[in-house]
């Protein structure tokens, strides 16, 4: 590790121009954002905006701080005539000052001041901005991502609806200003396994006759129980137990309640760093630059070029050290009672008793739906699947939020990764998508092995469908949870194709398909 000292950061990945200079703490944060006349983001506008400011901004920074040893920069994701305006000034100061240069990953460094302002170890990260809805995770030097927006960001999604209202730039405050005064209707809910949509529900509260204050209630109920849903999967799936929020959407204290009612029931410490970190801002690219420097992590000018695509899952994390995966505790206190993100599991003798346990961060209205709807879909195909082959439990009784079914007396998928069990987990996936039913949550925890056999279980976010676009989302969610969790990814996603495609015909335009959905994200 070598020595550092205080690092000026640029930050200019969209509307906000903001640079810093960090050393133990904070020493200076300023910042120019671009603010546009009508509408949303206009790309060409923001650039313009951020040339003509940048200068007197360094330069007031400058005046204030000391002399740098190092220059940071947010490298990407972002708009690319933005990212090439701030990555083009700090080649240039680096150049000038003598002093090393380092691209900082915008949404790492969003991860980063969350950890420094919050004092957590190993959290789990919810990121909430405009371009950006994702779910993180560290593991193997590496920030892995559990789950992530499949089409538009939160809140770009919420600005679109703010527009078609006539509400200025940005949409969010005045939204959840209106939002304090209305009443819950009924808008679409998307989750799928840990990814999650949002077009459904924005076009929905668009069309809506309903009063404004009214659809702006139930869009932020919606649109943030979503996100928070996928947040506590990954806290079951990991076992952790730390939970932060970051990005602009995250200054909504609607979502900060309700990611701390849930943190809350599941006995997991939750934080959001002070507002002056937790939209974009230089003091995260200063502060990340400063850590990443201390390990080594400088650039070439000629390895500088700025990356709009740059996914937080491609940045080795070298200023971490390794913390083994955890094993999620998922007891209530007894030996024969497990807890997911959706049920309390009493395991008996014979039988599994699975009931549906109502969420305090929801809506009850929605939280009702979700419980009934999610009881009667996953008792419907759990039958539907048996008769099609596929391995499932035998149900006995059925109610409006628990299912009583056979015990498989086997081990969770998660706990036995191997070419084999991938292998025979393809084919059963296969042998379901042959029945048209798209399980909706293929998660490791969701199989169990037995027999060389794998059984499928929790199908409460299932459907029929034959469509691939369908069936490769269902493939996603999986890989996504291997990438997330499992050290030897890339063999075990090799076995569960070569099963895949032994049992089911179409397998391969599947395969294309969950290639191009993963790809859609690379923007973010």
């Amino acid at each position: 590790m070598q020595r550092s000292g205080p690092v000026l950061g640029i930050e200019g990945t969209a509307w906000n121009l903001s640079a810093a200079i960090f050393d133990d703490d904070l020493i200076c944060l300023k910042s120019k954002p671009y603010k546009p006349a009508v509408g949303g983001i206009h790309p060409r506008e923001a650039a313009q905006h951020h040339a003509a400011e940048i200068g007197d901004l360094i330069s007031s920074v400058l005046d204030e701080g000391p002399r740098p040893v190092a220059v940071a920069f947010s490298q990407g994701p972002g708009l690319g005539p933005c990212l090439r305006i701030v990555g083009t000034a700090a080649r240039a100061l680096a150049l000038s000052l003598k002093v090393p240069l380092i691209g900082v990953n915008h949404c790492v460094a969003h991860v980063e001041i969350g950890r420094y302002a919050s004092g957590f170890e190993d959290p789990i990260v919810l990121y909430a901005s405009g371009a950006n809805t994702q779910v993180f995770g560290y593991l193997n030097n590496r920030y892995r991502i559990f789950g992530e927006t499949l089409d538009i960001g939160i809140g770009n999604a919420i600005d679109k609806f703010a527009r078609s209202k006539g509400l200025s730039h940005p949409g969010g405050p005045q939204i959840e200003k209106l939002a304090r005064d209305g009443t819950y209707i009924p808008l679409p809910y998307t989750v799928k396994g840990m990814d999650l949509a949002f077009s459904g529900l924005i076009s929905a509260a668009k069309d809506s006759h309903e009063s404004i204050a009214d659809v702006c209630h139930s869009l932020q109920e919606t649109a943030f129980a979503m996100c928070v849903e996928v947040t506590e999967r990954a806290l079951s799936q990991t076992g952790k137990n730390e939970v932060i929020l970051v990005g602009g959407v995250g200054a909504n204290r609607r979502l900060q309640e309700m990611l701390r009612i849930m943190c809350e029931a599941r006995g997991a410490s939750f934080a959001v760093p002070e507002m002056q970190f937790l939209g974009d801002n230089g003091a995260m690219i200063a502060y990340t630059g400063r850590i990443m420097l201390e390990h080594g992590s400088i650039l070439e000018v000629k390895d500088s070029k700025v990356n709009p695509s740059f996914r937080a899952d491609q940045v080795p994390v070298t200023w971490r050290s390794t913390i083994p995966a955890n094993n999620p505790d998922r007891s209530s206190g007894d030996e024969n009672c497990t807890r997911g993100a959706e049920a309390a599991v009493e395991i008996c003798e014979q039988s599994v008793i699975k009931r549906r346990v109502g969420k305090l961060y929801r809506h009850p209205d929605l939280d009702h739906r979700l419980i009934t709807e999610r009881t009667r879909a996953e008792a419907r195909l759990i039958s539907e699947a048996r008769r099609f082959g596929v391995p499932t439990p035998i149900m006995s009784d059925i109610t409006a939020d628990t299912i009583v079914m056979e015990r498989i007396d086997g081990t969770i998928l998660k706990d036995a990764l191997s070419s084999g069990a991938l292998k025979e987990a393809g084919r059963m996936v296969g042998d379901l998508h042959n029945a048209g039913i798209v399980h909706g949550d293929l998660t490791t925890s969701n199989m169990i092995l037995k027999n060389d056999r794998c059984y499928l279980i929790d199908f409460g976010l299932g459907y029929n469908s034959t469509e691939v676009e369908a069936r490769g989302v269902d493939i996603h969610v999986l890989f996504q949870v291997l990438e997330s969790t499992a050290p030897d990814e890339i063999h075990l996603k090799e076995a569960f194709i070569d099963g895949y495609r032994q049992t089911f015909p179409e397998a391969d335009d599947v395969l294309i398909r969950e290639h191009e959905i993963d790809m859609r994200g690379r923007y973010l």
